[in-house]
């Protein structure tokens, strides 16, 4: 996946233009957000089972060595094969070259943004072997030629005339009469094109919600039959997940399952969850003859003991950007690579660097929605922080932001300064727009005021208000 996070703000822009993805976005905010607020009010421990999910992926972090030692002899005991990679391009070489010890021509994939991370689909073809997407959206944007907008939604950005478009011009076998008018009639055809593809397929390709040290399991949480399909029906299931989704027990995965669909989609549980341990036994009706898991680090033990540690508890529920203000006004496109919304803003600099994706930690409002509804209580918020004074150590802001924080950093440092030239600030631009109330332009605020009116100051300073009040008590 090409990365284009260094040029955000023109992708933001773009974004703004185009009115068939504000169409779509609008669904975003309309079906997300009542339907967790719904989900989660109506369990009364809600909240002591995010603390507790917070817990158990902490105490998780701290063992990870012992936990990922503890799972690969538990896949192994069961018949199966772990393989550690430490980057995308060891990843991918490990997959294609089980593929090829299979003969594989096509593979079937259920929906993982680790797969999207490490370009495997790309991989795959540029090596002859035809990866085909599974997951409905996942299937509408591998179409269009298109990455995810959304980690658990990935064609939310795609309306249905769009979709049905899509079908009419790929789908050139069937009726070019036939009626596509209906969500229904599109999930028909979509099931059937994709019926002969599972039966088909040489090796299946899924992620993973979590990897259980307790039992060698990994566990998969959708709404479509499409990822158990995927891992039953092919000879070969190979599993790529990245190294924090190891958990250490059932339990504890039982507890977390119970916060995560409710503040994805507002459901109490997802229609499949399903646990795989290992390859097929004499007893069992269907399976693999091999199982294989590929668990990729590709920068994140470096997080490990760091400011950006905390990141590492996400589920990947899609909470955050469910409720973010910016990702509901540009989509997921826009933030350039794999991860949009405000998880993305923290870990896509962790993982490409800063100096090309600087622009998302500053993509913020920092209005708190995404800390207030994750799940696992990471502060989102306190980390963008943290990026931005990378950001700003390492001299990658325009010379214009740099000198203005150096300005503000004077004035704050004196405080008797800093309250004397607001108190002279606020009184003179109160003074000159006195007459309108607002300002179309400003010196030194064309950032601003190029898209919005700035309000003039009213009465005193926040400052002078505090002091009279306190005084006043």
């Amino acid at each position: 996946m090409q990365i284009t996070s260094p040029r955000f703000k023109k992708n933001a822009h773009e974004a703004l233009q185009n009115p068939p993805l504000q169409k779509a976005m609008g669904n975003v905010e309309v079906n997300f957000i009542g339907r967790r607020a719904a989900s989660a009010a109506a369990l009364p421990e809600f909240e002591a089972l995010r603390d507790n999910a917070r817990d158990i992926k902490n105490h998780t972090l701290q063992h990870l060595d012992l936990y990922l030692e503890a799972y690969e002899r538990k896949v192994t005991e069961a018949g199966g094969h772990v393989h550690f990679a430490e980057d995308a391009d060891a990843a991918r070489k490990i997959i294609l070259e089980i593929c090829r010890q299979k003969g594989a021509k096509t593979v079937t994939k259920g929906k993982s943004m680790i797969s999207e991370e490490i370009g495997l689909n790309q991989y795959l073809e540029a090596n002859g072997v035809v990866p085909v997407e599974t997951d409905l959206g996942e299937y509408i944007i591998q179409l269009r030629g298109e990455a995810p907008s959304h980690i658990i939604a990935p064609a939310v950005h795609v309306n249905k005339e769009e979709v049905e478009a899509e079908f009419r011009r790929v789908h050139t076998h069937l009726d070019p009469k036939r009626d596509l008018s209906e969500p229904t009639t599109l999930l028909a055809e979509a099931r059937g094109e994709l019926r002969a593809k599972f039966l088909a397929a040489d090796v299946g390709i899924t992620g993973a919600n979590f990897l259980i040290a307790e039992t060698g399991t990994s566990v998969i949480v959708t709404n479509e039959g499409n990822g158990d399909l995927t891992q039953i029906l092919p000879r070969t299931h190979i599993v790529i997940a990245s190294i924090e989704k190891i958990t250490p027990t059932l339990n504890d995965v039982g507890q977390i399952l119970r916060v995560l669909a409710r503040s994805a989609t507002g459901q109490e549980m997802s229609v499949y969850t399903t646990f795989s341990t290992g390859p097929r036994r004499p007893e069992d009706p269907d399976g693999p003859d091999d199982y294989h898991v590929v668990i990729l680090d590709n920068g994140r033990s470096s997080m490990l003991g760091t400011d950006f540690e905390d990141m590492l508890r996400c589920i990947r529920c899609g909470a955050c950007m469910n409720h973010c203000p910016v990702y509901h006004a540009i989509g997921g496109h826009a933030y350039g690579w794999v991860y949009p919304g405000p998880m993305g803003a923290v870990l896509t600099p962790t993982l490409i660097g800063v100096d090309k994706s600087g622009h998302l930690p500053n993509a913020s409002t920092f209005c708190g929605r995404c800390e207030s509804v994750c799940p696992m209580r990471i502060p989102l918020p306190k980390m963008m922080r943290h990026w931005r004074e990378r950001e700003f150590e390492q001299h990658l802001q325009p010379k214009a932001a740099r000198w203005g924080l150096k300005t503000w950093a004077w004035f704050a440092k004196r405080p008797r300064v800093y309250q004397l030239a607001t108190r002279v600030a606020m009184g003179g631009l109160g003074l000159m727009g006195r007459a309108k109330g607002r300002f179309a332009s400003l010196p030194l605020a064309s950032g601003w005021t190029t898209y919005r009116d700035f309000p003039a100051p009213e009465g005193e300073t926040f400052q002078a208000q505090w002091a009279k009040r306190r005084k006043a008590s």
